[in-house]
């Protein structure tokens, strides 16, 4: 396990590892609300959609844990807004939706019990999504390190670490477990513009692992691909349409097209929570639009000119038909499509 935690339940709060000030400096800010985990999902202090979706969930339970002892119908009615709050407080990781959904359920099995009860079967709800992520990220990375030859550089994008969910990590998942099983792994981290997670995050996490990362540049992606020395592309999701199209940081349909060019296998890796049955295809996921000072500079700093037109998704779709093969804790799926999708998540 990684020496930090990306989020962690503690006297009764939630306290999340502020990815803003990596890799400078390393500390914790405490959530006591709903009202404080959403705002902190949305400022960026925690990110990546599986710790999203632990995070809204000990979310709930921190507003449950306000309401115990208030009577079961005022309980139930003071509980709506947090679930909405946290809702809308990133809109592309389905992650978020499907652990809310699962606290809602929750909540709907404890309506003959006291809210003192209910706040106690939410709260272990939240510890549960935690554990279960981490599981999933264990047995995703033992099912994605087996695509990986004995000797490999893989190139990833963003970060799809230990810092992006409760631990382990997808992408970083599989090298983690690749290595662990005797396997000599490279990781090439793209600086991931314009928020640099690649730079700050994937390649700081690398670094508290012993494990070898080179930083590069996001533009000099094709360049290392064109020179043989990439094996294998490996990315996260934020959510997996029912086609396959498949929806992570800004970015990463640039590095699959490359991928394609030169004949490398692009692998996505992701939890079943990510896979979305309601989206038809990419075009329907909805991508968001962040602040473009994020764009202009970076903290302090400014280098864009005042005035100037600006622009910052930070979320784009890769076709299906770019994807070598999605990695999930059920296995692998080569070539992903609705059929293959339908399939897994029935099985």
């Amino acid at each position: 396990m990684p020496a930090f935690h990306t989020l962690r339940w503690t006297n009764n709060g939630l306290e999340l590892l502020d990815q803003r000030w990596l890799p400078d400096r390393c500390e914790y800010l405490r959530c006591d609300s709903a009202a404080t985990a959403a705002q902190a999902i949305r400022d960026l202090v925690v990110r990546g959609a599986p710790a999203i979706g632990c995070a809204a969930a000990y979310g709930i339970a921190l507003e449950a844990q306000k309401l115990r002892g208030t009577s079961r119908d005022q309980f139930k009615r003071e509980m709506e807004p947090a679930f909405d709050l946290l809702a809308g407080s990133r809109p592309t990781a389905v992650n978020l939706v499907w652990a809310l959904n699962r606290m809602r359920c929750v909540m709907k099995n404890c309506r003959s019990v006291s809210s003192t009860d209910c706040a106690a079967e939410l709260l272990a709800a939240a510890h549960q999504i935690t554990a279960d992520d981490l599981q999933t990220n264990r047995a995703l990375g033992a099912h994605g390190a087996a695509l990986l030859p004995s000797s490999a550089c893989v190139m990833t994008h963003c970060n799809a670490g230990a810092l992006a969910t409760a631990g382990h990590g997808t992408a970083l998942g599989v090298i983690r477990s690749a290595i662990e099983t005797g396997k000599r792994i490279e990781v090439i981290a793209n600086e991931t513009r314009p928020f640099l997670q690649g730079a700050r995050l994937t390649a700081w996490e690398l670094q508290q692992d012993g494990i070898p990362v080179t930083l590069i540049a996001d533009s000099a992606a094709g360049h290392l691909m064109s020179n043989r020395r990439i094996d294998a592309v490996i990315v996260g999701a934020d959510r997996v349409a029912a086609n396959g199209d498949v929806a992570n940081k800004i970015g990463t349909y640039m590095m699959a097209v490359l991928a394609m060019r030169h004949g490398i296998p692009f692998y996505v890796a992701c939890p079943l929570s990510t896979i979305d049955l309601d989206k038809p295809d990419g075009a329907s996921i909805p991508i968001e639009e962040r602040s473009v000072d994020e764009v202009a500079g970076y903290r302090d700093q400014r280098w864009a000119p005042q005035g100037i037109r600006m622009a910052n998704p930070v979320f784009d779709v890769t076709p299906a038909e770019l994807v070598s093969a999605l990695i999930t804790e059920k296995g692998i799926v080569q070539s992903p499509d609705r059929t293959t999708l339908q399939a897994l998540l029935a099985g």
